[in-house]
């Protein structure tokens, strides 16, 4: 198994009048070419938008786009009339596709933080796709819940990706068996601290694993952690 970190210190940080933001991966001003991608993987920006404010009407296309709240919430408006609110335990996907245009706004009085991550298509140019669904917590409770093409979900983009999370007591092992053909995962911990093969890896800490079927992990303390298998 080969495992490469990512501390929270050393991703790429931007701060705007209404956004402060994080990213794993190159993106904007922010250039790394040790941090490009992870195999389709393109993008996860840690985003905190303050009350009041929010992204303007922007296009996408060709690319599948999730978005996961971790506090706070955020209103949808696109080009095919989609207008929704998402919340905690929501997630939301897209695939723009030929193209699309969004925006999302935090109309409330309190900052949103979310996770927005990109992930290159497995077909170019398909018809743009929206779809939200909720999530219930106790389902993530010291086991995988899929939160994206795997499992139950409702929810499927245009790529052989699988997207979950897990709420860990601490103490809590647990193991990740991946599909076959699998490139690898990338775990980011939203909150806690947990153990991959006798390394540490802290709060908003990201590591990648490939050159393996399964791995398993240890909660170290109560924690809270996205898989992103690719």
């Amino acid at each position: 198994m080969k495992t490469k970190i990512y501390k929270a210190n050393s991703r790429g940080h931007a701060v705007y009048d209404w956004l402060d933001t994080h990213y794993s991966f190159s993106f904007a001003d922010y250039y790394n070419p040790d941090r490009v991608h992870f195999g389709n993987l393109r993008v996860l920006n840690d985003d905190i938008i303050k009350a009041g404010t929010g992204f303007g009407r922007h296009p996408h296309d060709n690319m599948e786009i999730i978005t996961i709240p971790v506090a706070g919430q955020l209103t949808h408006k696109d080009s095919m009339e989609n207008e929704q609110r998402i919340k905690v335990d929501e997630v939301q996907v897209m695939s723009a596709g030929t193209g699309i245009f969004h925006s999302e706004y935090n109309n409330s009085d309190e900052d949103a933080n979310t996770l927005q991550i990109w992930i290159l298509p497995k077909y170019r140019n398909i018809k743009p796709t929206y779809h939200q669904a909720w999530f219930d917590p106790a389902d993530a409770l010291n086991k995988w819940q899929f939160l994206v093409n795997g499992g139950n979900s409702p929810l499927q983009i245009n790529q052989d990706a699988r997207i979950s999370r897990i709420r860990l007591n601490a103490g809590t092992n647990v193991n990740y068996s991946f599909l076959p053909n699998a490139y690898g995962s990338f775990l980011f911990v939203v909150e806690g601290k947990i153990d991959i093969s006798g390394q540490l890896i802290n709060s908003r800490d990201a590591i990648e694993i490939t050159g393996s079927s399964e791995y398993e992990l240890k909660a170290v303390e109560e924690s809270f952690v996205i898989n992103i298998e690719i």
